[in-house]
């Protein structure tokens, strides 16, 4: 039996999938999904493949994958998708097939528990609060009974919470095989099982580590893959982009004294120089965060050239780092555990003298502050050589797959921006019926959103809006600022439980939205994708703006001026494609199932005042399209008929 005629009778009615899922019905567009990409991989060809929302795209890519028989490499743009596709569709899949094969997870070194450290931790002379302590020793209770030492299995202590630090390794602080816990390392043994199965699901930062030719154990994988599929592929350039810069964080730098104060405690005590080295490189972090000012942001290199104090600073900073290696490297016979710290701090001199040094022009040189730390960064100005060098490397077929890859039904901007050449494209839509399951709705007499009343005239917009719906509502934000505004706003003026980005955790904002209802959630750039809420809880997505990256954000300026160098049109190549993926992103929370309904408010005038707007409307679903509140009362009380 050829593959083709495998494919048609798995996916059939009466086939192998609808005997594992009730009320199983068979999609075209998902059966001819998976003959195309079964097609690439016999053929040995890469592919691009766009799916919309509830075409069942993942077990499109996996069946052929898998009755291919070859060594296959999944990669998700999140850990929570990732997780999701190993634990839910890969065992459904399995359940399913009558071709024997194994799967296996691997996911980042920093995801796994390392008993070496938590012993060092627990052991140690650093002072933990009383919370920290309690929480070291529920992971250390944890410890002894998990199979696989993932630490999102942990459920009392939140993957979020800092204290993993002391529980898990970095590249910089394992010893490798010196370890006295190498053996039972729950890293190594995700690893090997790996090495050995027949798909391996990764995410996009796993897959590009490795490309970045960073040391991860994922580089032994690759070589091997004969298929790569690239879900949720449009976010894969922006990973990668991040991977292939450099990016010296004053928490490698803190992690690093903290670690060789550790060490000094327990083999080299009696080298009092190596204590106040590591102590004075921690005081000298935080009197640089100090000196960048309260305020979290991102800005160009010429802008701390331009201020000396910054400068001194990060001369001083460098200083202390060398001192503190000189000091390790005097101390580092004395155990791994010193000699790793060494080998750490030499690695970070030399990251810090590139960044201080570059002047190569292929890098953007830039800052960030967070509320306790700050980065300095290097990224390069364009990927698209590199990962087609990349894939050259590689025999594998590689897939490319998500709902959102096309800007007005053409391929060009994604495939561009990785140096695909010429590869074979697909294009399923939803079988949604869009024009009778959402309303698309644009008000009149909108302000322009450079306008100060914006925020303030968009909120009278929804209002309205979110009433009649009943809450129910995601509304989206482009920027944290407008975010807050309208949250004061609406606190005062609808009757709604109100759930604001930030207030807790993304996971915990997402259920309560689900139990409550009738909520109204504000959120920013990650509640824009990767959000599936099915069912009437919500029914109503506004979006305050179309979402152009800001114009001063130093990565996106800087990659804007080369290209008006090179004579070419960045607002047309790259900020519009971008924006009108990110929009059918934003879009996409709205429709989730066959039963689904709801109304989309979009509050941009540039819409269809401006001659790029079209872009935008041939790129969105085939929804029914009103400028009157009125159509929208009456499609939800329609809903309650």
């Amino acid at each position: 039996m050829d593959n083709q005629q495998q494919i048609e009778e798995f996916f059939a009615s009466d086939g192998k999938l609808a005997k594992v899922i009730p009320g199983y019905l068979p999609r075209a567009a998902q059966v001819e999904m998976a003959e195309a990409i079964a097609q690439s991989i016999e053929n040995k060809e890469h592919v691009i493949v766009e799916a919309g929302t509830g075409t069942g795209k993942t077990f499109a890519y996996l069946v052929p994958a898998i009755l291919s028989g070859k060594k296959v490499i999944v990669s998700t743009g999140t850990k929570n998708l990732q997780d999701q596709l190993f634990n839910k569709d890969v065992p459904l899949i399995r359940e399913a097939m009558t071709v024997p094969f194994s799967a296996a997870l691997l996911k980042g070194r920093a995801n796994y528990l390392c008993t070496y450290r938590l012993e060092l931790a627990v052991h140690s002379n650093l002072g933990f609060s009383r919370e920290e302590a309690a929480d070291l020793a529920n992971i250390k209770k944890w410890s002894k009974s998990t199979r696989t030492g993932d630490i999102s299995d942990m459920p009392d202590v939140m993957e979020s919470n800092p204290i993993w630090g002391q529980a898990t390794s970095t590249r910089e602080n394992c010893i490798g095989q010196d370890c006295p816990e190498h053996a039972e390392c729950f890293l190594m043994k995700a690893r090997k099982k790996a090495q050995d199965a027949h798909l391996i699901v990764v995410n996009h930062h796993l897959l590009c580590a490795d490309w970045s030719i960073r040391e991860t154990g994922f580089g032994e994988l690759l070589p091997n893959a004969e298929v790569v599929i690239i879900d949720e592929a449009h976010q894969l350039a922006d990973t990668a982009s991040n991977f292939l810069g450099m990016s010296l964080s004053s928490k490698l730098l803190s992690d690093l004294a903290k670690d060789a104060l550790m060490e000094y405690f327990q083999d080299a005590s009696d080298m009092p120089d190596l204590r106040v080295a590591s102590e004075n490189l921690e005081h000298e972090i935080k009197d640089m965060r100090l000196a960048f000012g309260l305020n979290m942001t991102r800005g160009e290199w010429k802008d701390l050239e331009a201020n000396p104090k910054i400068m001194d600073g990060l001369l001083r900073l460098q200083e202390h780092l060398d001192t503190l290696a000189d000091q390790l490297e005097l101390a580092s016979v004395r155990s791994k555990g010193l000699e790793s710290c060494f080998k750490r701090a030499e690695e970070l001199e030399l990251q810090f003298k590139t960044v201080m040094q570059d002047n190569s022009g292929k890098w953007v040189r830039w800052y960030e502050t967070h509320k306790k730390s700050f980065t300095l960064n290097l990224t390069p100005l364009d990927i698209a050589a590199e990962f087609k060098a990349f894939m050259a490397q590689h025999s594998a077929s590689w897939v490319f797959t998500s709902a959102t890859l096309s800007v007005a039904h053409k391929f060009d901007y994604f495939a561009k921006s990785l140096g695909i050449g010429d590869p074979k494209s697909y294009s399923w839509e939803s079988p949604f019926d869009f024009p009778n399951q959402s309303l698309f709705y644009h008000p009149k007499g909108l302000p322009q959103p450079n306008a100060p009343e914006f925020v303030e005239e968009i909120v009278k917009v929804a209002i309205p809006v979110i009433n009649a719906s009943k809450g129910r509502t995601f509304f989206l934000f482009t920027s944290h600022r407008a975010l807050q505004a309208a949250a004061k706003l609406l606190d005062k003026q609808i009757k709604y439980p109100i759930l604001i980005q930030g207030d807790k955790p993304k996971a915990i904002l997402l259920d309560d939205f689900k139990q409550k209802g009738n909520a109204v959630l504000l959120g920013t750039a990650s509640f824009w994708e990767g959000i599936d809420v099915r069912g009437e809880a919500l029914s109503t997505v506004i979006i305050d703006k179309l979402p152009f990256s800001s114009p001063g954000d130093p990565v996106l300026k800087a990659r804007l001026d080369a290209m008006e160098k090179q004579g070419r049109k960045p607002f047309i190549e790259y900020q519009l494609p971008t924006a009108v993926i990110a929009l059918r992103q934003g879009i996409g929370r709205l429709i989730r199932d066959v039963n689904d309904r709801g109304v989309l408010l979009l509050c941009d005038p540039r819409l269809l005042k401006k001659s790029y707007g079209h872009m935008f409307l041939n790129s969105v679903p085939a929804m029914r399209r009103t400028r009157d509140i009125k159509d929208v009362e009456a499609f939800f009380a329609e809903q309650e008929k």
